[in-house]
């Protein structure tokens, strides 16, 4: 079975989700923060992967991107990195990165390095909807590579629950139609979205991201979803931290005082 559905099977709430950028601060961190991440009892781990122009992504990530670009940070380097991994992780993995370098990559490539690597999902923020259930679907379900899909405040219920029918990982609900980046809090307009969601009681289990770098945040997302995701406040953390196990620690102190 996937480890994506092992892990929501087993677990319904209180699940935390950790982006970093593959290749920040340096190109051989990858394995490193995997594992520091892992140790620390993290639930799910999404690894970016950099890309020149990323469209939803803020400064912070933006910077650790254009970083790991200048590190040498390529996908064919990725999985390269990856090969070994599951010798030494166990927990569910993600990559997350834009259509132009996997399409450069081969989607059917793509997919087959993820099995080979032990990958369990992609997020492809600008692949249409339309496009993934006409043209990659089948063959991300080949691969058994689950395909989770965003909804915003603005996607319509129609949408909402075409995804729900048509992906079988989570959703990914982005907490506002803006860039990543970190918040201190969700306002009433943001609480209200996520409890038209709850509301829907889609058949996917839902993870909330962007903006989640706090206890205030990291709750809130907890009590309209099965959990939380954190990208940009880890990243700046793993800029500024002697390691990634004293990055980890620094975010779960965060999301926990």
């Amino acid at each position: 079975m996937n480890r994506i559905t092992t892990l929501f099977k087993t677990r319904q709430n209180n699940i935390l989700s950790v982006y970093f950028t593959a290749g920040y601060p340096n190109l051989n961190d990858t394995t490193r923060v995997l594992k520091a991440l892992q140790q620390k009892g993290i639930n799910l781990v999404e690894i970016g992967i950099p890309f020149s122009d990323p469209m939803a992504d803020g400064p912070v990530i933006q910077e650790s991107s254009t970083c790991a670009l200048r590190n040498g940070m390529s996908l064919r380097v990725l999985f390269d990195q990856l090969r070994d991994i599951r010798k030494e992780v166990n927990i569910p993995l993600i990559l997350m990165g834009y259509l132009n370098p996997i399409m450069q990559y081969g989607f059917e490539n793509f997919c087959r390095s993820c099995a080979e690597c032990g990958i369990d999902g992609v997020i492809i923020p600008d692949l249409p909807f339309a496009d993934y259930l006409a043209d990659y679907k089948e063959t991300a379900e080949k691969y058994n590579v689950k395909v989770v899909m965003l909804i915003t405040p603005e996607t319509s219920e129609e949408r909402i629950r075409l995804i729900d029918a048509h992906t079988d990982g989570f959703i990914y609900m982005v907490s506002s139609a803006s860039t990543t980046g970190a918040q201190q809090s969700f306002t009433e307009q943001k609480q209200d979205y996520f409890r038209r969601i709850n509301s829907m009681q889609l058949r996917n289990p839902r993870l909330i991201g962007f903006g989640i770098s706090n206890k205030a945040t990291f709750d809130a997302a907890c009590s309209n979803a099965s959990g939380g995701i954190v990208g940009s406040k880890f990243v700046q953390l793993l800029g500024s931290s002697a390691s990634p196990e004293m990055a980890v620690d620094k975010l779960l102190e965060a999301l926990n005082s």
